[in-house]
């Protein structure tokens, strides 16, 4: 190497009243009570030759996020709405007063459990459902029992402060092997690798300082003239508290509420102790070369094999979650084979697209230098901008000199790639030159940036498993790990983990019946299995399409397959119940791939020459992927045109199958309806037909890792019928980077002219529903995804308070019951069939059957929650969602919600389409992949947050998203 110098339940007034809304539109002014808007919430460096200097640096660790205390209430708090005007004096007071709504002590309190007075209380659980045909499945959750314990909690303190954990667990294991026996009192701590010791005992003392050395990370090897060298910490540990196990039995008895997540953590530090040491931890996760085979996944990147762990109170007492998984990791190779990925011929210069994406690629990274008689590791801030042919520098010897120069006379090595850039390390101002072909990527680098299209495929292919298979391979890692063996869990903490998967109660609800058009010679179905098809049925609602046309950007079809397509695919519409003009309104057209915004803009003013307003494009994609996006975008913010996009090798076949899917599609963009629950035709929902509903689905989609300057895209669906429930319409907003709290949902302004002016989402769409419906909304069912258990309280006190703004704004005393659920699909427990070859409870894939509802044994101990397994597994092992809620006033049973969201086509789901259509929206304008270099704090992120581009209305109208 060279060197220079140089991110309640309110009482329903309106049960009495009729459904029909007296007037078509809200009243204006009033509103309920509201408030403010609330917030809840490495490298080394070294020179070669004479006098070579060493240093150390690493990045700040990311910060602990604890979780959010939380405890339940018997019941939500009837709370009513006050009848004052939506004034900003009001609105200045609805934080406050909704989080007493949400908070509120229920009357009876002799009755209750004790719980703290900061914690917020979710609804208990009204009881457990019936409905469904019952069977036995087996969880991934290993039941763990504990012996009595004292244990104590310690803080750590290491002086000088090292941010690595490892070290830090080098450290802290070799002050008990010097001292266990004595200073410890023959106790063995468990760390975490932080701030916190744990002892199921007290130590013989309540603060107490150790000198701790460990051999310098110089890796040189010791000789006569140059002794190793010793870094000497000093290590504090001081008494912090006393955690009581107690606490936690009393709540795992149901006879407190309020999770003792302090004990817990404690107990889950003990079991991941053993693991953090052997393995690599990302998250709650471990990955090992150790723990399965290593695969391939291309360019440079392989993925390790590993297991999630976590610790979960459930109603059959403590929890140990363990499910396989994998992560991807940089591949142990030379620079020069990575760099191949991206330009196979190494003896050219680097032109400056492939430099920039090798820069991206190879930024943040460690290498190891082969050439050196030791293991030198220097993490990569960049790379040179010159080959190193050209590259100059000034040595200790005040000698200019080229890095090849350098390299010949200091090491006799003759480089072979010296067209390539340098590999840059050290500081700024203290560059250090790594040649590419001396440089070995370290080995178990997490490998953090955005995997590409072919790398996912790898990816879900290599790790896509069966039921059987998946639960065959959490057997054998939770034998492999060995937990009752282990002296620090077992003998020390007193802890035995369950040898087998825990058999679960569970039930299979009936699938709902759907309902078609009369005309069709199946007018309804019961769908089996999870699956059924359009055969002998017609759509209910048949949409009406009279301006279209067809633009294909495929240079591989034959000149006639656009034509012979749409021929088939109107045909299609036209027998599955739509009215599809045969002739489109301007002719079928091809055009360059390369031109696609130019063909869309000719399209839309051609037919604008016409009077016409295009009702739906039908679109051919390029071969090439990568431009749907692009089209989406164009389509709907700029030119307000509804599209269907088809893949070319699709198209080709003229397949009647895919024509029924793809006519399917279409029919919904349009404002058809394909299908309606007969249940929710003859209003024999509860708490939905009754009296109008609008059910809300909300998510939150965050970039990919590495993406610094992308916003999260918030999005949110409302069913805009009633009481058939399938129409939605969807709203998007960008916010901060990784902010999951919803920032758009409720917003007002100050107008000079006009005053305080209301604004947001809910409002939107409230106001939607109500022109669509002639219905206000008397009920509020709220699902909300990707809200992880440490923001329950946060996300549900601020968007609560958000619905309940909006609400006020629009009409004097507006605050219809809410309930708001919480959707979870990124968890890791999974339900296997108890007997994987009983046919009646296994679908085709081997999973459990669609409509599998839990909510006992693994479930919380005391709220409302469940998993549901509401569709047939594809391939791999089906992910049940975990549904848990956070607020109820509507007061569903157990049974009502279950059905309920069963027989939905999840809204959540709705958001999610919508969330990810909106980043096709951005991505032009942002980084595509990898790091835009540097950490930014939060505050420059939301300065940097650019609106998207505004969805046409006619666009926003329909169900574009789908």
């Amino acid at each position: 190497m060279s060197r220079r110098g140089g991110g309640g339940r309110r009482p329903d007034s309106r049960r009495d009243q009729p459904t029909q809304a007296p007037a078509p539109s809200f009243q204006r002014g009033g509103g309920g009570a509201a408030g403010p808007r609330g917030r809840g919430r490495q490298g080394q460096r070294g020179g070669a030759g004479r006098g070579s200097h060493s240093g150390s640096g690493a990045a700040p660790s990311s910060p602990h996020t604890a979780s959010t205390s939380t405890a339940p209430a018997p019941s939500s708090p009837s709370v009513s709405a006050s009848a004052s005007a939506p004034s900003s004096s009001s609105v200045s007071t609805l934080v406050e007063e909704t989080e007493q709504k949400l908070t509120l002590a229920a009357p009876a309190a002799a009755t209750l459990p004790p719980s703290s007075s900061q914690a917020m209380r979710f609804p208990v659980r009204p009881g457990f459902g019936t409905v469904g045909k019952k069977c036995v499945v087996r969880a991934n959750h290993f039941m763990v029992q504990l012996a009595e314990r004292d244990i104590h909690h310690y803080d750590v303190s290491i002086t000088p402060e090292v941010t690595s954990k490892k070290i830090n667990r080098q450290i802290i294991s070799q002050l008990i092997n010097l001292y266990r026996l004595t200073h410890l009192g023959e106790r063995m701590p468990a760390y975490d690798g932080m701030k916190s010791i744990y002892t199921a005992g007290p130590l013989p003392f309540e603060s107490k300082e150790f000198i701790i050395k460990l051999p310098d990370s110089d890796p040189r090897p010791s000789s006569s003239t140059r002794p190793r060298r010793e870094r000497q910490f000093r290590v504090v540990i001081r008494l912090a508290s006393k955690p009581d196990l107690y606490t936690l039995q009393q709540f795992l008895l149901r006879r407190h509420f309020e999770a003792p997540y302090e004990v817990i953590q404690v107990l889950d530090v003990v079991l991941r102790a053993a693991p953090s040491e052997k393995h690599t931890v990302v998250g709650r996760s471990f990955f090992s070369t150790d723990l399965g085979p290593v695969g391939q996944l291309g360019d440079g990147v392989e993925y390790w094999r590993g297991y999630f762990q976590s610790l979960r109170p459930t109603q059959m007492g403590l929890s140990l979650n363990i499910d396989v998984s994998a992560r991807s990791f940089y591949e142990p190779i030379l620079v020069t084979e990575f760099v191949q990925y991206y330009c196979r011929d190494l003896s050219r210069p680097l032109s400056d697209q492939v430099r920039l994406k090798v820069k991206k690629a190879l930024k943040g990274i460690k290498v190891v230098l082969t050439h050196m008689e030791y293991n030198k590791s220097y993490k990569i801030t960049g790379i040179s901008s010159e080959p190193m042919s050209r590259l100059m520098f000034t040595d200790d010897n005040a000698t200019r000199l080229s890095v090849v120069q350098y390299f010949r006379q200091r090491y006799n090595i003759g480089l072979q790639f010296t067209s390539l850039p340098a590999l840059v390390a050290g500081s700024e101002a203290r560059p250090i030159y790594l040649p590419m072909e001396l440089s070995r990527i370290a080995a178990g680098q997490r490998y953090t940036k955005r995997l590409n299209e072919r790398q996912v495929t790898a990816l879900l292919r290599a790790t896509c498993q069966r039921p059987r298979d998946r639960e065959a391979n959490i057997r054998m890692m939770a034998r492999t790990n060995a937990y009752n063996e282990d002296t620090l869990v077992n003998k020390e903490f007193g802890i035995q983990v369950a040898d087998g998967l825990t058999s679960v109660d569970a039930r299979i609800l009936p699938a709902p019946m759907l309902k078609y058009h009369e005309t069709g010679r199946e007018a309804s179905v019961n769908p089996g299995f999870g699956q059924w098809n359009m055969i002998n049925k017609k759509m209910f609602n048949g949409g009406r399409v009279e301006v279209w046309t067809c633009v294909n950007f495929s240079t591989r079809l034959n000149r006639d397959v656009p034509f012979q397509f749409c021929q088939g695919l109107v045909d299609m519409c036209n027998s599955k119940g739509m009215v599809f003009n045969p002739r489109p309104v301007i002719p079928i057209s091809s055009s360059n791939p390369n031109q696609i915004e130019k063909a869309l803009v000719d399209v839309h003013n051609r037919t604008a020459q016409q009077g016409k307003q295009l009702q739906m494009l039908i679109i051919i994609l390029p071969d090439v992927s990568g431009s749907y996006g692009r089209i989406k975008r164009v389509c709907e913010t700029e030119l307000g045109i509804v599209s269907q996009c088809c893949q070319p090798r699709q198209a080709s076949r003229l397949n009647m199958q895919y024509f029924e899917n793809v006519a399917l599609k279409i029919n919904v963009k349009v404002g058809g309806r394909n299908t309606v629950l007969v249940d929710a035709v003859q209003k024999r929902i509860p708490l939905v037909t009754d009296r109008p509903t609008i059910i809300f689905g909300a998510d939150v989609t965050h970039p990919q890792p590495g993406e610094d300057s992308s916003p999260s895209i918030a999005a949110v669906v409302a069913s805009m019928d009633w009481p058939e429930v399938t129409k939605y319409r969807g709203l998007v907003s960008a916010q901060a980077h990784h902010e999951e709290i919803i920032q758009d949902l409720y917003k007002s302004t100050q107008d000079p002219q006009r005053g305080l002016v209301h604004g947001g989402m809910i409002r939107e769409l409230l106001i939607a529903f109500r022109r669509s419906t002639n219905f206000k909304p008397h009920r509020i069912i709220f699902y909300r995804d990707g809200v992880s258990e440490g923001q329950f309280s946060q996300v549900l006190l601020h968007e609560m308070n958000a619905i309940r703004q909006a609400c006020a704004s629009l009409e004097e005393g507006y605050a219809p019951p809410v309930t708001f659920v919480v959707v979870q699909k990124r968890h890791h427990t999974r339900l296997f069939p108890a007997d994987h070859n009983r046919r009646d409870l296994t679908d085709r894939s081997g999973n459990i059957l669609p409509g599998t509802v839990v909510d006992t044994h693994i479930c919380h101990p005391t709220e409302f929650d469940f998993y549901l397994n509401s569709h047939a597994g594809i391939q791999g092992t089906s992910r049940p969602t975990h549904y848990h809620v956070l607020y109820d006033e509507n007061r569903f049973t157990a049974d009502g919600l279950q059905v309920l969201t069963n027989n939905l086509f999840p809204p959540a789901y709705y958001a999610h389409l919508a969330a990810f259509r909106a980043r096709y929206y951005i991505e032009d304008e942002t980084s595509a992949g990898g790091s835009t270099g540097g950490s930014r704090s939060t505050a420059e992120r939301s300065l940097a947050i650019r609106p998207l581009p505004v969805i046409k209305d006619n666009v926003k109208d329909v169900m574009f998203y789908c």
